[in-house]
C-alpha cells in the first residue's frame, strides 16, 4: 500500500504555456511527456462510490495498471489516501490489497461480478521531478484532456503537486511560489468525482453551508480547523458557478462563507496564533468587496425594483431604470468574475490551507501542547455575543438606522456562533435560538436593504428626471412594507431580551458521574 499526498489546482487552459515557463519548474530534475487514458468502474447500484471506493484501470504506452484508491482524509484540494496499484493482464486481481476487510469486500461476488465502465478520461499529462530541499522531493502533474460519460463530456485542465517526500508545508510552499502569476485556486472535485457527476448527468447547483461535526472532546484551535476548513469548502465549491452562470445565488453563497469564516477569525481571536488573522484580512475584505457589489445590485433589482415594475407594468420610466440598472450589474458580475479568477484569490485559498497544516493545529510527532477545554470556551464566547445582542437589543431605536444596523451585525455574529457550535447545545435549544435569531435577522436585514437603496437607486439614474421619478415610485411603493417593519421592530424586540442559552460548563458537569457513583460501578 501506498499513501498519496496531493494537491490539486485548476489552472485556465491558456495559462498552461506561462506555467511551464515558470522559474520554479526550470529547476526540475527531470521532465516527462505522457499519454493517459483512464477507465473507472463501478457496480450499477454505485457501491464503491457509497463506499468510498475508487477502482481505476489505466493505460500508459502499452500496459495498463489498476488502482485501487480510499477516500480518507481530503481538505481544500489536499487529498491524503492510500491506494493499490497492481499490472492488470486481463481481470481484476485485488489480491494485492493488504486491508483484509477492504480485499474481501471487493472480491464478493456482488461486487466484482457485477463491475463496469462508468466513464472514462484521456489526458496529456507533463511531469516534473523537484528536489527543492534535502529529503524533500515533489512531482508537478500538469493534466490537459477530458472526461466522458454517457455521451457527455468536459474539458479537464488541472495541477496537481505530489508530495513523495517530505514535509506537507513543501507542497504549500510550492504552490504558494506558483500561484504569484497565475490563477491556481485548490480544485475540490477531482477527475473521479466530475466523472460519476456527468455520468449520473448531476446538474450543478448553489451549495450552502452544512452542519459542521464538532465535538466537546476537541480544542479550540481543533474546532477552528474544522469550522475553517468548512468555510473554505463553501466559498470553492460554489467558485465555478459564481464564474460561469448568472445564477445570483452562487456569488451569495460565496459571500455567506466568507462572512462566516471572517466570524471565525473573530470568534476565536484568542486561540489563534499571532498574526494569523493579519494574513488572512486584507485579502478577505478585497474579496468581499468584489463579490458584495454584484451581490447589492442583485438585491436591488430583485426585491426593490422587481416587485415594483411587475406592479405598474406600463410604467416607462421603471423599465428605463430597471434597464440602467441591469447595465450596472453586467459590469458588477464581470468585474466579479474578474477577481475571482485572478492569483489574488488562489493565495488566499492557499495561504488558509498551509498555516492550518502547521503547528499549532497540527502537532508535530513527539510535542506537547497545553490543550483547553473546547466547552468553557465556546460557553463563554457564546455568553459574550449574547450578552452584546442584549445590550445592543436596549439600545437599539426604531427612528436610529444605525442602532439596527449594529443589531443586526450583532445578531448575525451570534448565530454563526450558535451555528458552529450547534452540535453541543443540548436538545433543540441551538435549533431554537437561530429560528429566534433569524426573525428579526431577516426582517432588519429587509430594513437594511429598503434604506440603502434609496442611495444606490439614485446612483443608478445618475441626472436623468425621468429615472429620478422612477426612484420616487419604487419609494412610495415599498413605504408601507417599509412602516410594518418599523412597526414589528418592538415586538421581535422583545423576544430577543427574552434569549437565553443552557451553560455549557454545568450541562458537562452535569453529564459526568460522580465519584461515588463510579466507585460502585467499579
Amino acid at each position: 500500500m501506498a499513501q498519496q499526498i496531493t494537491l490539486k489546482m485548476s489552472v485556465a487552459e491558456d495559462r498552461h504555456g506561462v506555467l511551464q515557463r515558470h522559474a520554479a519548474l526550470a529547476a526540475a530534475t527531470t521532465r516527462e511527456q505522457q499519454a493517459l487514458v483512464s477507465i473507472y468502474y463501478d457496480t450499477g447500484r454505485m457501491a464503491l462510490r457509497r463506499g468510498g471506493i475508487l477502482l481505476r484501470l489505466r493505460k500508459q504506452g502499452t500496459s495498463w495498471q489498476q488502482t485501487v484508491k480510499l477516500q480518507q482524509d481530503s481538505f481544500g484540494g489536499l487529498t491524503q489516501r492510500p491506494e493499490w496499484h497492481t499490472p492488470y493482464p486481463s481481470h481484476f486481481d485485488f489480491s494485492n490489497i493488504d486491508d483484509p476487510e477492504l480485499r474481501d469486500w471487493l472480491q464478493r461476488e456482488k461486487i466484482a461480478g457485477r463491475l463496469a465502465a462508468i466513464f472514462e478520461t484521456k489526458l496529456r499529462r507533463t511531469v516534473w521531478q523537484l528536489d527543492p530541499a534535502p529529503d524533500t522531493r515533489l512531482l508537478v502533474k500538469l493534466d490537459r484532456g477530458w472526461i466522458a460519460s454517457n455521451g457527455r463530456r468536459e474539458s479537464i485542465s488541472e495541477l496537481e503537486l505530489q508530495l513523495l517526500s517530505g514535509s506537507v508545508d513543501s507542497v504549500y510552499t510550492l504552490a504558494l511560489q506558483l500561484a504569484q502569476s497565475l490563477a491556481l485556486p485548490p480544485l475540490l472535485l477531482s477527475k473521479a468525482e466530475r466523472g460519476y457527476r456527468l455520468f449520473r448527468n448531476t446538474v450543478r447547483e448553489p451549495v450552502k453551508a452544512g452542519a459542521i461535526a464538532i465535538g466537546t472532546g476537541e480544542t479550540p484551535l481543533a474546532a477552528f480547523r474544522l469550522i475553517a476548513q468548512d468555510c473554505l469548502t463553501h466559498l470553492q465549491l460554489n467558485h465555478d458557478g459564481a464564474v460561469k452562470s448568472d445564477d445570483a445565488e452562487y456569488v451569495h453563497q460565496m459571500r455567506v462563507a466568507t462572512r462566516r469564516l471572517r466570524a471565525a477569525l473573530r470568534m476565536f481571536r484568542p486561540v489563534l496564533p499571532d498574526r494569523f488573522s493579519e494574513q488572512l484580512l486584507p485579502p478577505m475584505r478585497e474579496l468581499m468587496g468584489a463579490l458584495g457589489q454584484a451581490r447589492d445590485l442583485d438585491v436591488l433589482m430583485a426585491e426593490i425594483v422587481t416587485p415594483v415594475a411587475t406592479a405598474l407594468p406600463d410604467e416607462p420610466r421603471l423599465t428605463d431604470l430597471a434597464g440602467a440598472i441591469t447595465n450596472r450589474l453586467y459590469v458588477a458580475r464581470r468585474d466579479t468574475r474578474h477577481t475571482l479568477q485572478q492569483p489574488g484569490y488562489g493565495q488566499l485559498l492557499l495561504t488558509v490551507g498551509s498555516l492550518l497544516t502547521r503547528a499549532p493545529f497540527i502537532k508535530a510527532p513527539g510535542t506537547t501542547q497545553i490543550e483547553s477545554s473546547l466547552t468553557r470556551f465556546a460557553d463563554r464566547r457564546l455568553r459574550g455575543l449574547l450578552k452584546k445582542v442584549l445590550e445592543l437589543a436596549d439600545a437599539a431605536r426604531v427612528d436610529q438606522p444605525a442602532s439596527l444596523h449594529e443589531l443586526r451585525i450583532g445578531i448575525k455574529q451570534l448565530r454563526y456562533a450558535i451555528e458552529f457550535f450547534g452540535p453541543m447545545l443540548p436538545g433543540k435549544s441551538g435549533a431554537a435560538a437561530i429560528k429566534r435569531l433569524a426573525g428579526l435577522q431577516d426582517e432588519l436585514g429587509q430594513l437594511n436593504d429598503l434604506s440603502s437603496a434609496g442611495n444606490l437607486l439614485m446612483i443608478c439614474a445618475g441626472r436623468d428626471p425621468l429615472l429620478r421619478e422612477a426612484v420616487t415610485l419604487i419609494g412610495g411603493w415599498h413605504a408601507p412594507r417599509h412602516a410594518a417593519l418599523l412597526d414589528d421592530i418592538p415586538n421581535k424586540l422583545k423576544r430577543i431580551r427574552g434569549l437565553d442559552l443552557p451553560h455549557l460548563e454545568r450541562q458537562c458537569e452535569s453529564s459526568r458521574p460522580s465519584p461515588t457513583r463510579e466507585a460502585n460501578t467499579a
